[in-house]
């Protein structure tokens, strides 16, 4: 199996909220289209630098990420940001990765927007199960 990318929209949460309040013009909400390795490996939203500093995306913490490798970092956690793929959307928190890291789509947002990759084409896809709505499983 190979590399699986798709592209998704990452959209600042807070700039979402401050629109609902009429504070803020709807096209000044900070958002972008970003072509990530779906990573069913790993379990967050991670985005790099770049990504960060676009969005605006307020600090929370630092939290500490073991790495493919075995070594244990620490990195920012930031947030919140919706995160969109076709007809889903989820908000949730980001790892920064330092510098220009390729961005990744973990397992959790995967899993709460309802989407798999499908075997053969090797491609994110909603899950064709649930066309319309994302569906949880509650057990």
């Amino acid at each position: 199996m190979g590399l699986r990318y798709a592209e998704i929209e990452l959209i600042n949460s807070g700039d979402l909220e401050l629109a609902r309040r009429h504070m803020l013009d709807i096209d000044d909400i900070k958002r972008m289209r970003v072509n990530m390795l779906v990573d069913t490996g790993a379990y967050n939203l991670c985005i790099n630098e770049s990504v960060q500093a676009q969005l605006d995306l307020p600090f929370i913490e630092k939290r500490k990420g073991q790495l493919a490798n075995g070594s244990i970092e620490e990195y920012d956690l930031v947030g919140p940001v919706v995160v969109k793929f076709k007809n889903r959307q989820t908000v949730c928190n980001a790892l920064v990765l330092r510098g220009d890291n390729e961005p990744l789509l973990g397992a959790i947002p995967l899993e709460d927007m309802d989407v798999l990759i499908h075997p053969l084409r090797q491609e994110l896809i909603v899950n064709p199960e649930h066309p319309y709505f994302a569906q949880m499983k509650l057990k």
